[in-house]
């Protein structure tokens, strides 16, 4: 995929991603609503799952995540030999020190600050919910945050795939030993299941998606035609998953509403924390900025999608996990979008 091409494809924030969190706003309501004044909807939605996977839901998952691995491109990960120190930066950042900070603010500030008005239990469903989301760094968002801060598409890219790489491996066994920690009981065989569900399988077919279509019809096909055939699929998904998980959560959003406001204090928090890492980090190792603020970007915003799925999968629709992975949602957008604007007001303390 050529630089002009990746450019293209990062042109700013679509009607969807821009509005976002008015988006997940009005999901709510709708959610909330159809579980409140229809229950016999949750009801049956509830027996369609198989080993506490529910399977409407897994649909639309797959909506979500198959496009964003329509848009790796594997071969490119030999380009980051060249320059390596970006991606030191930002793998480093996003498994060796963004899980356990996650894992440390949010148990602060859940058990700790606000022990008083969290009961313990629900505390801690919302500290699991926390740490899948601070185990899934972004994927196709990225691509979004890098255009705005003028960042290094091709490199934007391998960050991308190497990271995507690595979460096979690194996030099933990173998320079980934090919520071990954190005393939560983990089914593993439901963790792995779903890793391999909404990673495994969804990236192998992307890529036998991809290999085919460019064979056959070639790169140019592929870019300008295929992938355009997806635009806003994910976010119809995700919307649409997020009204079926509302259903499920009425109940505990009336009785707490102010929950989700406690939860997304740590969430923001921690974004803010991750992106000074890796951009200080960047600076200080003399990275161009144009490779610094997409590796800040990656390991500050969230693979929000996996980690709903995960937490569904693991806790159950109408868990306090699943709702905190969702408020993870509704902070991403607008405080990303923050962080573009520092990026791009701190541009000359690259040059």
């Amino acid at each position: 995929m050529n630089n002009e091409n990746l450019e293209q494809k990062g042109s700013g924030l679509g009607f969807f991603e821009r509005y976002l969190t008015a988006w997940v706003a009005i999901c709510i309501v709708i959610g909330v609503a159809i579980g409140q004044l229809l229950p016999i909807v949750p009801d049956v939605l509830s027996r369609f799952t198989y080993y506490e996977i529910s399977i409407p839901v897994a649909i639309l998952i797959w909506l979500m995540i198959y496009p964003m691995m329509l848009k790796i491109d594997f071969s490119s990960i030999v380009q980051a030999t060249k320059k390596p120190k970006g991606l030191i930066v930002t793998c480093t950042t996003n498994w060796l020190i963004k899980p356990f900070t996650m894992y440390a603010i949010s148990a602060f500030f859940l058990k700790v600050v606000f022990g008083a008005i969290i009961p313990e239990a629900l505390a801690n469903e919302y500290l699991a919910g926390a740490v899948i989301l601070g185990a899934a760094p972004c994927t196709a968002m990225v691509f979004v945050w890098s255009h705005l801060t003028k960042g290094d598409p091709a490199y934007t890219l391998v960050q991308v795939a190497v990271n995507d790489l690595i979460l096979l491996f690194a996030f099933a066994p990173i998320v079980a030993l934090l919520l071990g920690v954190s005393n939560v009981v983990v089914p593993y065989g439901t963790l792995f299941l779903s890793v391999i569900l909404f990673i495994v399988i969804p990236l192998a077919g992307a890529y036998f998606s991809r290999k085919y279509i460019i064979q056959n019809k070639g790169k140019e096909y592929f870019e300008n035609v295929f992938l355009k055939k997806f635009d806003n699929i994910t976010i119809i998904g995700l919307l649409l998953t997020l009204i079926i998980i509302f259903t499920f959560q009425g109940d505990v959003i009336l009785s707490n509403p102010l929950h989700i406001v406690l939860i997304a204090i740590p969430l923001t928090i921690q974004t803010f924390l991750i992106f000074t890492i890796a951009y200080g980090w960047a600076k200080a190792w003399k990275l161009p900025h144009n490779v610094a603020a997409p590796g800040g970007m990656i390991g500050a915003s969230n693979f929000f999608e996996l980690a709903v799925a995960v937490a569904i999968a693991l806790f159950g629709l109408n868990s306090g996990s699943t709702l905190a992975t969702v408020v993870g949602v509704l902070v991403e957008v607008p405080v990303m979008l923050a962080l573009v604007r520092i990026a791009n007001k701190t541009r000359y303390w690259f040059l």
